[in-house]
């Protein structure tokens, strides 16, 4: 045989197998950009909205991403549901569309199903399927309403992780202490439904350096805020205002402000709205921040993390912090920056 001839077929004999090796070695990386996050969503607040926008943006070309809304009536409902799929960028032109979907049916290859708000956590709950399970976007007490009333909560063959949309107490003392460092006596007006939260924030005090001392008033019920006010603010140096009933009702919240600013106490907390009412400071996560952290979650599931824990429970981690400069200037200090104060936070943490 020609010694020429002899010589390309054996180099074209090593380039097929070049070719072989690198397409098995590419497939695990298609398989991976293939995989299905499936998002499940029960109401129409702008928070949740803008949480499943930045899961969307930031999905992998050519990976699925399947949004479904829940019917009226949840879980439970006989109607459909929409459900919208993201295909990769060269495709999206052609398939852009809406279809519908049974609640019920969990497709086979998904890699993840991500429940967004409360609604949407007790939905993603009751539906069969194997794959790892996120809730995300919950309070605290979210959380622990499930953990009392969903057994499916525990169940031995699903990860389930869950993502508190509110940072630790921990991360909501460390900014108190970056921006107050010689104060210690921390006032809260809490509810009988936040006992968690309050224990949470004990926990936190008794491990700072020194420990925090937290000082607790309960208010049933609304005709009771004033009252529990008066009495917590002689012994404080702050008032720290949780994400509970009072937190989340406008009303409530601004008769702390108003109580704090008449006793010249700075109000911390755990929202911009917060802030921008005359709170002092707030360590926020934003719904840009909470997505990332929610992937980040899922992929901890999928690779076994957290051992036997399940649920694995997360606190957001505050993506930024606000300060109220004309409130700083009214008390008579003078606070870092936020971006320095974001930074200690992030430094602590």
């Amino acid at each position: 045989m020609n010694p020429l001839i002899s010589l390309f077929r054996k180099r074209r004999r090593q380039g097929a197998c070049a070719v072989l090796a690198l397409v098995c070695m590419a497939q695990p990386a298609a398989s991976a950009a293939a995989a299905e996050l499936t998002v499940l969503v029960g109401d129409e607040l702008p928070a949740h909205a803008e949480f499943v926008q930045h899961l969307r943006a930031s999905q992998e070309p050519g990976s699925r991403f399947e949004l479904v809304r829940l019917a009226p009536g949840g879980a439970e409902a006989a109607q459909p549901v929409e459900t919208a799929r993201a295909e990769p960028e060269s495709e999206r032109g052609a398939n852009a569309g809406v279809r519908t979907r049974s609640l019920r049916t969990a497709p086979a290859n998904a890699a993840l199903t991500l429940a967004v708000g409360a609604p949407a956590a007790r939905a993603a709950l009751e539906r069969p399927g194997q794959q790892p399970l996120v809730l995300a976007m919950l309070s605290r007490l979210d959380y622990e309403s499930l953990r009392a009333s969903s057994p499916a909560l525990k169940r031995g063959d699903r990860r389930v992780g869950v993502l508190l949309r509110d940072p630790a107490m921990a991360d909501q003392l460390a900014l108190i202490g970056a921006v107050l460092p010689q104060k210690h006596r921390i006032g809260v007006v809490a509810t009988l439904e936040s006992e968690p939260l309050v224990r949470e924030l004990q926990r936190a005090a008794q491990n700072g350096n020194p420990p925090w001392d937290i000082q607790v008033e309960y208010a049933p019920d609304n005709r009771s805020l004033a009252g529990a006010l008066h009495s917590v603010l002689p012994r404080s140096d702050a008032l720290l205002v949780l994400p509970d009933l009072i937190g989340d009702n406008q009303a409530a919240t601004l008769s702390v402000l108003r109580a704090g600013a008449g006793a010249g106490l700075p109000v911390f907390g755990a929202s911009e709205g917060l802030v921008r009412s005359g709170g002092l400071a707030a360590a926020v996560s934003t719904p840009a921040q909470l997505a990332q952290q929610a992937r980040q979650l899922g992929q901890k599931l999928a690779s076994g993390a957290g051992g036997s824990t399940n649920p694995l429970v997360e606190s957001a981690a505050p993506a930024t912090v606000r300060v109220n400069v004309t409130v700083a200037r009214g008390l008579g200090l003078r606070l870092p920056e936020e971006r320095e104060l974001t930074e200690r936070l992030t430094v602590v943490r």
